[in-house]
């Protein structure tokens, strides 16, 4: 009797070949092949600047390519459009988000496809049920009708992976789709993809969390410098082995050796409202010392950060800088005593994308930068050089649009601006959100450097290693409360996330 052979590779669904794109001083890809069959995911994998988003913003219709060819299903296309993708079956959530604030998470999941009861008529009723189908199949529930403005980052993404769900795409290319999901959302987004493949749908995942890409992916592609520099089964490939194909070297150990000594108080806060949000919380930060902040969606986190910054008014409670009460009115009002801000989203909150690396280092001291309410360019250039060197910031120029730059490019730049500004208190929220492994542990060298100088961090990620291996204190939030206080060089994830599910120690 014949054994059966091994199982043939499903067809080529998609085909991208010799794909070139250049901007102002940056050859962003050079000559990349990239595939896709129908059912399979195929990782897309890179340091932060190898071209992974360019060339999937070629395939979706935002860029325009400078030269090579896209087959689909074995024929030539043109995509010049978003328009154009979508109506190729081509849907792609981006790392930064396509979403319209101030509409509903219903209205943003289903426009420009509203469903109706006749033509001009909206059926307002049936959007809402089925976006809450839609989210309800990813686990989420929280009421559609919320203006996504009011959503958290990691909400606003399960509104991006419904919105591609119910464009029933045949191609679906996911940037960092859980950069800001817990580890249980995470497994009901992996649940998702793979009732997707198993229906023929392609999915193009880019991640940089190396341990999801072998229990979601199966065949690899990795770009270095605009470059492709090999195509493997993700199930012959080691960590260690695509890291070194990423970044062509060894990376060192990611976090640095805990040698701080923690001195005078820097910030107390007491007894901090916020609505249902923040409830009584309390805490203290060190001089050199860095706090975590952990929990999960919903916890209280990124709202503490934003209540201490002044950004959202508090009910109550009272906050100290060096022993002396504070009331800030807005966030102006914390940087001016010295307190800098890292945002989760970099983006819209962090940094002004039209201007350039010189102008974003220097916006928090321009006043200092200026003379006479003019801005003492020969100053705010020495400034701006100063810390792209010290940080070692790969921009082609000080003049290069922030817009163009990686994510962890632009995350170093963030770092930099509070930097120049001397802040003695940082508050990072998701410090390496959607930043490469090589990034990451640059990132890391800095804020342990920016501790041992004095420096105290409060630091709030959904990285548990991140919160493991940097924190020297870990406060773990539960609805709105601190639920628990850990000592960070003894604590374990099964601790962490104990306290985060609130339960009793």
């Amino acid at each position: 009797m014949m054994m059966p052979g091994p199982r043939a590779p499903e067809p080529l669904l998609l085909q991208m070949r010799g794909i070139r794109k250049a901007f102002p001083g940056v050859v962003a890809l050079d000559e990349v092949d990239f595939d896709l069959r129908r059912g399979e995911v195929h990782v897309l994998a890179g340091e932060n600047g190898a071209g992974k988003s360019t060339l999937m913003k070629i395939l979706g219709g935002a860029f325009g390519r400078d030269g090579g060819q896209i087959l689909i299903d074995g024929r030539p296309v043109e995509i010049g459009s978003p328009k154009n993708a979508k109506a190729l079956g081509i849907s792609v959530i981006y790392q930064e988000f396509n979403l319209i604030p101030h509409l509903s998470a219903a209205e943003n999941i289903f426009l420009g496809k509203e469903p109706g009861h006749w033509p001009g008529l909206l059926d307002r009723h049936r959007m809402i049920h089925d976006a809450e189908q839609l989210l309800a199949s990813l686990g989420v529930r929280f009421d559609p009708r919320t203006a996504v403005c009011d959503l958290g980052i990691a909400e606003q993404q399960m509104v991006e992976v419904a919105k591609s769900l119910s464009d029933r795409a045949r191609i679906l290319v996911m940037d960092e789709p859980t950069s800001a999901l817990t580890e249980s959302e995470i497994e009901r987004l992996f649940d998702t993809i793979k009732r997707l493949t198993a229906l023929g749908t392609g999915v193009v995942y880019i991640s940089h969390r190396m341990p999801e890409l072998s229990r979601i992916g199966d065949r690899v592609t990795v770009l270095r410098d605009g470059r492709r520099v090999a195509t493997r089964d993700l199930a012959r490939v080691s960590v260690a082995e695509l890291v070194r194909l990423m970044v062509d070297r060894e990376v060192a150990e990611q976090f640095p050796a805990r040698t701080r000594q923690r001195g005078a108080e820097l910030l107390r806060v007491e007894g901090l409202r916020c609505g249902a949000r923040l409830r009584d919380v309390s805490f203290v930060l060190h001089e050199g010392e860095i706090l975590g902040v952990a929990g999960l969606l919903g916890a209280g986190r990124t709202e503490l950060a934003r209540a201490v910054m002044g950004a959202d008014p508090a009910d109550g409670g009272r906050i100290f800088i060096k022993g002396r009460e504070v009331r800030p009115r807005s966030p102006g009002d914390m940087v001016r005593r010295g307190v800098g801000f890292l945002p989760e989203d970099r983006k819209t909150q962090g940094l002004v994308l039209s201007e350039s690396v010189q102008r974003n280092v220097g916006l928090p001291i321009l006043k200092r930068l200026s003379r006479l309410g003019v801005v003492r360019e020969p100053a705010e250039r020495r400034l701006a050089q100063r810390w792209v060197d010290d940080l070692r910031i790969k921009t082609p120029g000080l003049t290069t649009r922030v817009a163009w730059l990686s994510g962890g490019t632009q995350q170093k730049i963030v770092l930099g601006k509070w930097l120049a500004a001397e802040a003695h208190i940082l508050i990072v929220d998701e410090p390496t959100r959607g930043i490469d492994v090589a990034s990451k542990a640059d990132i890391y060298q800095l804020l342990d450097r920016l501790a041992s100088r004095g420096t105290g961090i409060l630091m709030i990620s959904s990285e548990m290693p991140e919160i493991l291996g940097l924190s020297d204190r870990i406060l773990v939030m539960h609805r709105g409360q601190i639920h628990a206080q850990l000592d960070g060089r003894h604590a374990t994830q099964e601790q962490v996330l104990h306290a985060a599910l609130g339960l009793a120690s």
